[in-house]
């Protein structure tokens, strides 16, 4: 392991050279790991094992109960509303859609309402000269298998100033405290804007200076680990792959299609044109959904529901609570379809609107629907016929991924690049669509809320090297 270079003192001459700005040596560092398929922590082949001994090392337990059953949660007498007794956390509220474009004009839907800002970081350490990730196998009650690599720090504001009355987030001191680290990345990304309103998060890496301390629930693991963990079902949970994805990225790709300015102008123009407003109203008598006992659910049983669980894990801050979750009524499929143009591998994003953006308007992947939500339309969304059809020879990447695990219930996607032709999807997109290098793309995540989640997913498994177009 390298000795950590020491803190400059104040007016230390030393300071810039023991502190270097960012500049394109981190993206070579990272690109570095990502190509390490072996680290000091524990083997690739050793993670599955590793997280069963994880399991069996805590009580892990959920269970599903009536709304009646939530401890410290009610439904208000005049909103209808499900809130916290506390104030913090988070709320279920109503949400009332109307744009002017796409196959609905106006809807409503329950929302997460949560306006606290949380860190997703990630600390990163060289060893031997290759720089390490410090994962956590972290226990979320709405993952299918509970239990995945997170980042270092998964936490909400109200987690990491002790709302809950539990124990303290390790590790949360690095993100924290500056004279404790060099921060390689920090931007606000947005959350699921299909089921969270106006959500943020910090996306951090951060290098430590000083010495780690180790923990049991923590392993090292390089870049290019991580990026073979990401080609197996439900290992990597969302929070990791949307920091990966911010990670600086060296793509020296070549000559695009279109140049950044003409992408951002594009982007402008899509955010201008889409005229939409998102309002909240009460939950209580919101058009098209019913409350029973155990669920808000849609009248039709499409999209998703709102249920309520009691969990319990050893391991966490707090070792026992109750709450409410999104459980959506499918499997998404989410994809980039993806052409070599000039040579130089392009990907077709989409300029989304979600109810719940910041922005109005997103980029996301090409692909990104819940087929059985569409089938008694007349018409399928574009591209999804061209993935769900797609020969398994032109398929770069396929893996199913979980969902924020920390509020939905067994939401699970199936990712993928699928390589199409001119035929599938014509150099000439349709409105609302572009082609962009994953550079292109990537450097867009400097900034806040140009990309949405689940592009960001894909994404990471490109900085990561899990998938090379």
């Amino acid at each position: 392991m390298t000795t950590a270079a020491r803190r400059p003192a104040p007016g230390d001459a030393d300071a810039v050279r023991l502190r270097p700005v960012l500049d394109p040596a981190t993206a070579r560092r990272l690109a570095r790991s990502a190509a390490t398929a072996e680290g000091a922590g524990p083997r690739t082949e050793e993670i599955a094992g590793w997280l069963d001994a994880r399991r069996a090392a805590h009580r892990f337990q959920v269970e599903r109960i009536p709304f009646a059953r939530l401890d410290g949660w009610s439904f208000q007498e005049d909103s209808g509303n499900l809130v916290h007794r506390s104030g913090r956390f988070f709320t279920v509220e109503g949400l009332r859609v109307t744009t002017a474009s796409g196959p609905f004009r106006q809807w409503h839907q329950p929302v997460i309402k949560q306006p606290e800002i949380g860190i997703l970081g990630i600390v990163v350490k060289e060893f031997d000269g290759i720089l390490h990730l410090l994962m956590q196998a972290k226990m979320e009650p709405g993952n299918r298998n509970l239990l995945q690599l997170s980042p270092t720090v998964q936490a909400t504001r109200s987690n990491y100033t002790k709302a809950h009355r539990g124990a303290g987030v390790r590790y949360v001191e690095y993100f924290t405290d500056r004279s404790r680290n060099r921060v390689l990345a920090d931007v606000l990304q947005s959350e699921h804007g299909s089921w969270f309103y106006r959500k943020s998060n910090r996306n951090m890496i951060v290098e430590a200076l000083d010495d780690v301390p180790p923990h049991d629930d923590f392993c090292w693991l390089t870049l290019g680990q991580v990026g073979a963990l990401l080609r197996r079902d439900n290992v990597v949970n969302m929070d990791a792959r949307t920091v990966l994805a911010c990670a600086p990225f060296a793509g020296g790709e070549g000559a695009a299609l279109h140049s950044e300015t003409e992408l951002l102008s594009w982007f402008t123009a899509e955010r201008s044109r889409h005229d939409v407003t998102a309002e909240r109203v009460a939950l209580a008598g919101l058009p098209g959904w019913r409350r029973d006992a155990w669920s808000i659910a849609h009248e039709d049983d499409r999209y998703f529901r709102v249920v309520a669980v009691s969990a319990r894990a050893d391991s966490r801050e707090v070792t026992g609570w109750t709450q409410p979750l999104f459980e959506p009524r499918g499997t998404g499929v989410t994809a980039f379809l993806t052409r070599r143009i000039g040579g130089v591998p392009h990907l077709l994003a989409h300029a989304r609107v979600e109810g719940g953006f910041a922005d109005t308007v997103e980029l996301g992947p090409t692909v990104q629907y819940t087929p059985s939500n569409y089938d008694h339309l007349p018409a399928r969304p574009p591209f999804l016929d061209t993935v769900l059809a797609a020969d398994p020879a032109r398929i770069r990447y396929e893996a199913v991924h979980s969902e924020e695990g920390g509020r939905f219930l067994n939401a699970e996607s199936r990712y993928l690049f699928v390589e199409a032709d001119e035929a599938q999807a014509p150099l000439e997109a349709p409105p609302g669509y572009l082609w962009a290098t994953a550079g292109q793309l990537t450097g867009l995540l400097r900034h806040n809320h140009y990309l949405n989640v689940q592009a960001r997913t894909l994404l990471s498994c490109l900085t990561s090297g899990t998938v090379a177009l």
